[in-house]
């Protein structure tokens, strides 16, 4: 299956029409959360991918709340937040939202690590795992030289071993990528990132 996944769209237009552009060689589009800025701005960011016919599995990033962000999606569009799915046969599980706890306030939607534990525990298998939060020790460094993924979502890797595990969240680790056991482990960003994998 061709995949096109992106994360931190952050209602680039420039951006979104890139991806839309993309997405007619998709079999599936993947988005790794952070579609608005600071909880507002969700249905314009949406709109910015109605071109986007293939199907479509996202995550609420930190910015927008899954339930804010189910409201916003459109046909065609499955949010997952401690949920799975199937897609032709190929299983992806997603989590959304910051872990750990950002600093950023009120305004983020963001998971302890003991609860993001919890909510990935229900996943049994999958091929593809979808955070909107990085590894632990990997793709998680911000330009300050400090690691801040999850212990959680690294967990969930090494115990899962997906053939992929896409996330964003940590913008200046975007394009960053590295193995987890035999799991390919990338921070998309907001540009188009192509896989193949078969379910």
């Amino acid at each position: 299956m061709k995949i096109l996944a992106f994360s931190d769209l952050h209602q680039s237009a420039r951006h979104a029409e890139a991806l839309t552009q993309a997405a007619r060689q998709a079999n599936l589009v993947i988005g790794a959360g952070d579609f608005c800025n600071g909880r507002r701005g969700l249905d314009q960011a949406m709109a910015l991918l109605d071109g986007i016919t293939a199907p479509m599995v996202v995550v609420p990033g930190n910015a927008e709340s899954a339930e804010e962000l189910r409201a916003a999606a459109g046909d065609g569009i499955t949010v997952l937040h401690g949920q799975g799915h199937e897609v032709e046969g190929l299983r992806l599980f997603g989590l959304g939202y910051g872990v750990p706890v950002t600093p950023f306030g009120a305004w983020s939607c963001d998971l302890t690590e003991e609860d993001a534990d919890r909510m990935l525990g229900t996943c049994t298998g999958a091929d593809i795992l979808v955070t909107h939060s990085p590894p632990k020790g990997l793709a998680d460094v911000t330009s300050q030289g400090v690691s801040v993924g999850s212990t959680a979502i690294r967990d969930a890797i090494e115990r899962l071993q997906p053939t992929l595990a896409v996330c964003g969240h940590i913008h200046d680790s975007w394009g960053q990528s590295g193995m987890i056991g035999k799991t390919r482990v990338v921070n998309l960003g907001p540009t188009v990132n192509w896989f193949e994998v078969g379910a």
